[in-house]
């Protein structure tokens, strides 16, 4: 019988094989909107592979054309650079990642099918690939938070066939995106702080938002530093946090100061954009800004009111997971001291919940044994061991019939939720009041407490109201995989 991450594993690439399965199909029965993505204009400098030009035939222009509304963008800049200021809306990792295995493993392909072609059929790999990835690090991370392998695997199978699925297995960052983030956040919060830092600064590379989540490393480094306070010891959690939050961000900045070097540099005065004379020259926010009318409130037009109604599932979901976790929270710190949660939290991730029960016991050994070195006069190392201890029993002694891992309460939530909710937050605030409303959709789909608040409403043995609001979730989740499948792929606005 398949392990639960064996069986995600499958579940996601089930989940691409019917994606992309849909998307060809709608893309032979239905005729595109907008027919100019098989446009291909030569670039303004000299391309990698001089052959391409030649290659014109219909099969060619078929795989091109596969790469649509932004995608478009990323398979010019993967073949041309960045060659006109709105281009630097979109980050490099996904054109460098897609260049670089058309120029590797599929380069033998491009005398017969043209270069742009070999980029789209790469990005559609590396992105269905990516995918697949990302949902087992979907998996372990929801079980290494939550401590419930039930609402884990409930939550993964979500995340597999989310709303926004059409959006990772095409020509987008999402998948990159997602890959890197719930990789990173569940090397940090399973202490290996170098990888996660990597991870998550490559998530950076991938999109705008990756730099947020520098929050986590700093969530962390002020629980460290809490409990180093505790300990009379000095705060070095502090300035290791403002080291690691400064090079998730380094991405972001570096690229910024690409765009400035190429646009703004050794040009005079009269010939300089706008956003080149500003104190803080950032490219990104003014092309966001000028080019697609992303402002506070600038969407909130009678005329956009259809595309709020696109959005408003994901972002009824996203309301609910914050308000229900908020909640949670709330009644956790009311029950324990904060004090002590941030103890049972720190010396707690010692064990890793999703492990066999041999490795658990050599951790639950290793917990205790570094817990009696301490001195046994210090009455603060015996509180500590006394808080430490309890979480470590209810991590490790769970009912192993029902997966559950931490007691028996199934609206138990661990602090650790608490960066997630912050961070959701902020994301819902951008996605109604600031972006384009519709782009929520695929925009809020890598949060994890989205699908962990599904995943509640659909546990079994819950009836009444929270029956019926799961079928809704089931039919939500279902219809806009169909219509992303159908209306993107055509050229038709999904989100």
């Amino acid at each position: 019988m398949a392990t639960p991450l064996v069986a995600i594993v499958r579940l996601a690439a089930a989940s691409r094989v019917l994606v992309l399965t849909l998307s060809l199909l709608a893309r032979l029965l239905f005729h595109p909107y907008d027919t100019s993505a098989s446009l291909h204009p030569p670039c303004l400098s000299s391309p990698f592979f001089p052959l391409s030009a030649s290659c014109s035939n219909s099969t060619t222009a078929a795989i091109s054309s596969l790469a649509v509304w932004d995608g478009v963008h990323f398979a010019r800049a993967a073949e041309c650079g960045y060659e006109y200021e709105q281009s630097f809306a979109f980050f490099p990792l996904l054109p460098a990642s897609i260049a670089l295995l058309s120029r590797s493993l599929l380069a033998p392909l491009v005398p017969m099918l043209g270069y742009r072609a070999v980029l789209v059929i790469s990005g559609h790999v590396l992105n269905n690939v990516a995918f697949v990835a990302a949902a087992a690090y979907f998996y372990r991370l929801s079980v290494l938070i939550l401590k419930d392998s039930g609402a884990a695997y409930r939550a993964s199978v979500l995340f597999c066939f989310n709303p926004a699925s059409v959006f990772y297995s095409s020509l987008y960052s999402e998948s990159l995106y997602a890959l890197f983030s719930l990789g990173g956040l569940f090397y940090l919060f399973s202490c290996s702080r170098t990888i996660a830092m990597i991870m998550l600064a490559l998530s950076g590379s991938a999109r705008s938002n990756g730099a947020l989540n520098a929050g986590y490393i700093c969530f962390e480094a002020l629980l460290q530093a809490y409990d180093a306070s505790i300990q009379k010891k000095r705060p070095m959690a502090l300035v290791t946090g403002f080291l690691r939050s400064t090079f998730i961000f380094l991405p972001f900045f570096a690229f910024q100061a690409y765009g400035y070097l190429n646009i703004c540099l050794h040009r005079d005065t009269d010939e300089l954009r706008p956003w080149c004379k500003a104190k803080l020259p950032l490219l990104y926010s003014f092309i966001q800004s000028h080019y697609w009318g992303v402002g506070f409130l600038r969407y909130f037009q009678v005329k956009q009111l259809p595309n709020f109604l696109l959005a408003s599932p994901v972002l009824s979901l996203a309301v609910y997971s914050i308000v229900h976790y908020t909640k949670l929270i709330h009644q956790l710190f009311r029950s324990t001291s904060i004090r002590e949660q941030i103890i049972a939290t720190v010396e707690g991730r010692l064990v890793q919940a999703y492990g066999s029960s041999d490795v658990a016991t050599v951790l639950k050994s290793e917990f205790s044994t570094r817990l009696n070195n301490k001195k046994q006069g210090n009455t603060e190392v015996k509180n500590r061991k006394s808080v430490a201890t309890k979480a470590t029993s209810a991590s490790l002694d769970g009912n192993v019939s029902t997966g559950r891992i931490v007691g028996d309460n199934e609206d138990e939530c661990p602090l650790l939720v608490l960066p997630f909710i912050l961070h959701l937050t902020f994301m819902t605030f951008t996605a109604f009041f600031v972006m384009h409303v519709q782009v929520s959709t695929r925009f809020l789909s890598a949060s994890p407490p989205i699908y962990w608040a599904a995943s509640r409403i659909l546990a079994p043995a819950r009836g009444g109201s929270y029956k019926r609001w799961g079928y809704f979730i089931i039919v939500y989740f279902i219809a806009y995989i169909l219509l992303g499948s159908l209306l993107f792929p055509n050229f038709y606005p999904f989100t």
